[in-house]
Order: structure tokens, then sequence, then C-alpha cells
């Protein structure tokens, strides 16, 4: 069951934006610190634009930390590994299909756009950590590996842990992973 946005929910994400939200059907995660973080759109805008984005970040911090991990070529790394011809490579491959085929499938009970395309390149390339963490914050650690290992980096390298992050999300350790090996300049 999907709740609506409050009014002042909405407020909070229009001054995280700037700019009025469109499209928006619930806050689907919400920080420690009490702030809506993911939003929840609707395939089609109230115009009938399609919008293909299920899950948006909206909270500035998380945000930032995604645009420096992109700038740190964390989505290279992650293509990486996804395209390697080994174990992990082949898991990573089978989990972003799973992640991409459950992000259709929840966005085409809402409304089918008649489109394969899902968000942030799934399942064939790494080309938005915003649209992975965002879609990693509102469906749990379990659903998206490289959204969840980008949540883990986040929280550590900007200490959003406890704040914008779950205190309980998976660590980099638990993960296997370290700043220095996921990007350029993250330590």
């Amino acid at each position: 069951m999907h709740t609506p946005p409050t009014d002042a929910q909405l407020a909070t994400v229009a001054e995280q934006l700037g700019r009025t939200p469109r499209g928006v059907l619930e806050i689907a995660y919400t920080t420690p610190d009490d702030q809506p973080a993911v939003v929840r759109t609707a395939p089609k805008l109230d115009d009938g634009t399609p919008f293909p984005t299920l899950y948006y970040l909206t909270d500035p911090r998380l945000t930032a930390e995604a645009s420096r991990l992109e700038v740190a070529q964390v989505m290279k790394w992650m293509e990486s590994r996804l395209n390697a011809d080994t174990e992990e490579g082949e898991a990573l491959r089978r989990d972003y299909q799973a992640a991409h085929e459950h992000y259709l499938a929840e966005r085409n009970a809402i409304d089918d756009l008649g489109t394969d395309f899902s968000g942030g390149g799934m399942p064939e390339r790494v080309k938005c950590l915003h649209v992975l963490i965002a879609y990693a914050l509102a469906e749990g650690p379990e659903r998206l590996r490289f959204g969840t290992e980008a949540v883990a980096l986040a929280a550590e390298h900007a200490n959003l842990r406890g704040t914008a992050i779950p205190a309980d999300w998976p660590t980099l350790d638990d993960l296997g992973i370290t700043l220095e090996e996921a990007g350029e300049g993250l330590v």
C-alpha cells in the first residue's frame, strides 16, 4: 500500500529540487533525520509526458554525493565488473537483469509505457548513480547490488550514515569493496 505524499512533504521536495515536483505518487524513502529523499513518480506526468524514472533522488546531500561518485568514475568501475568474464561478472549481470525486470514490473503496474527502458542503464550499462541510489534506498539493500554499493560508497565517502543513509546499511567491508578500488579521488 502506497501513501500519497503530504503537502508538507511536497513542499520540502520542492525546496530540495528548486522547482515544483511533478508526478509524485509517494515518498519512497525518508532519511534517518526525517527528510524526504526519494520520490516514486508516475510513469506519465499529468500532461501525458512519459517519465520513465520510477524513483527520483531529491535529497541534496545524496544528489551531490551521487554526482561526486560519478565524477570519480565509479560507474566505469561498476561497468567493468558487470562486463567481466568472471563469476562475479555473471552474478552481477543476473542481479542487474533481475533489478531491471523488477523495476519495469513496478512501473508497469502503475502505467505501462510500452518500453523496456528502465533506468540507470539497466540491464547492460551503468549510466546513472542517482537512479541506482534512489532505487536501492526505495527498495532496500537486497534489491540491486550496484545501488547498494553506491549507497555504501556515499555513506562512507561523505559520512552520511545515520543522517541521509540508514546506520544499518551494509558497509563497504560488508560488501567487500573499498573506496580506493571504486573510484579515482575517493580517498
